[in-house]
């Protein structure tokens, strides 16, 4: 009756930690119907690079919950229980914290822009519009920062 909660804990924690390198096509709602100042310029090199996983705590608590719960079957009498309960949430909070950076660990791409007024920056983000070195792009600074095509005709 008591582990009927682990599933679900451990199924949030994991659709939780699925994510993906900042792209720029996806925005959130906080984002939409802002503006932002655009530069344009030209990609002049890009690196694969990695970004590293969210450490937010969701993972930690949830295995320390899961590991509590675990822990706490131990049996023997109270005593065991409890400390049962108390190491397992210390090893569960451990490996969730573990589980949680190493699920949301993710690929981008750095694109370093030789901007028109001569300034040079480097953004990270996911490169799914298979940007390269050449290429010519709007660089769009509001809330985040993102490198897009520039198809406007030359």
């Amino acid at each position: 009756m008591r582990y009927r909660y682990v599933p679900m804990i451990l199924a949030a924690l994991v659709l939780g930690a699925c994510s993906s390198a900042p792209s720029a096509s996806s925005y959130s709602r906080n984002q939409a119907l802002q503006a932002s100042q655009v530069q344009k310029g030209k990609i002049v090199s890009s690196r694969e690079v990695e970004v590293e996983g969210t450490k937010s705590g969701v993972g930690s608590t949830a295995g320390a919950v899961g590991g509590g719960v675990a822990g706490s079957f131990i049996g023997g009498g109270w005593r065991s229980n409890l400390l049962g309960a108390v190491g397992g949430a210390v090893v569960g909070g451990l490996g969730g914290s573990a589980a949680e950076e190493a699920l949301t660990k993710s690929t981008g791409t750095e694109f370093v822009v030789q901007l028109d007024n001569g300034q040079t920056i480097s953004v990270v983000e996911a490169n799914d519009e298979n940007l390269v070195p050449g290429d010519r792009v709007m660089v769009l600074q509001g809330g985040r920062t993102r490198v897009v095509r520039d198809t406007a005709p030359q």
